[in-house]
């Protein structure tokens, strides 16, 4: 079965980190770009940031450039999003989704990916 789930999200405190997985299953993803996007209540869903797996190359939304990081894990067929300084405003539910383009102009837009997980909840809350 084809599939990615996503995993690594909770509740914490302003300040906090967090690590989200996004695990493929029935697929290698080495031919991929992987996009982490985020969804809050009454939002449109945004791009987070994006890693192309052949090359490693990452990019990301201004609002969390230097607080996170987009990884992968080749032998586990994974890849990571590690959240540091967490904002109340980076609450939101989390996908990661995959797609065949791999140009860097298109990759934080949502209608670039046709492969979707079920998301995880990230809230940031004191």
């Amino acid at each position: 079965q084809v599939q990615i789930v996503e995993s690594g999200g909770g509740l914490v405190q302003p300040g906090s980190s967090l690590r989200l997985s996004c695990v493929a299953s029935g697929f290698r993803l080495d031919y991929y770009a992987i996009g982490w996007f985020r969804q809050a209540p009454g939002k449109e869903r945004e791009g987070v940031s994006y890693i192309i797996i052949s090359d490693g190359s990452t990019n990301y939304t201004d609002s969390v450039k230097g607080r996170f990081t987009t990884s992968r894990d080749n032998a586990k067929n994974t890849v990571y999003l590690q959240m540091n300084s967490l904002k109340p405003e980076d609450t939101a539910v989390y996908y990661c989704a995959v797609t065949f383009i791999r140009l860097h102009q298109l990759l934080l837009r949502p209608n670039t990916y046709n492969f979707w997980g079920q998301g995880t909840q990230v809230t940031v809350a004191s």
